[in-house]
């Protein structure tokens, strides 16, 4: 797909708290029709490759969106000396 407009970083925040807050509750496309403000569908895919790309987002077996990022649980395993990376 090629892109035509890149999100601004508040798109991006948007779309990540909509998904916080309605974590498993909706499918990719549907997820798109309820955020709070409009955007182009090939803008939401940008944002919605970045989120899963990064780990921060992922489908369960029924395609339902969820939000599984923790900072702080990856915090508590970097400090485990046994867990190292190298």
């Amino acid at each position: 797909m090629e892109v035509l407009h890149y999100p601004r970083l508040d798109t991006v925040l948007m779309v990540e708290e909509f998904i916080k807050e309605h974590s498993g509750e909706y499918k990719k496309k549907s997820l798109w029709e309820n955020l709070p403000r409009k955007m182009m569908y090939p803008t939401y895919f940008v944002v919605f490759d970045y989120l899963e790309k990064s780990g921060k987002i992922a489908k369960d077996k029924k395609g339902h969106v969820a939000w599984i990022w923790n900072p702080e649980l990856v915090d508590k395993y970097l400090r485990r000396p046994e867990l190292r990376v190298r």
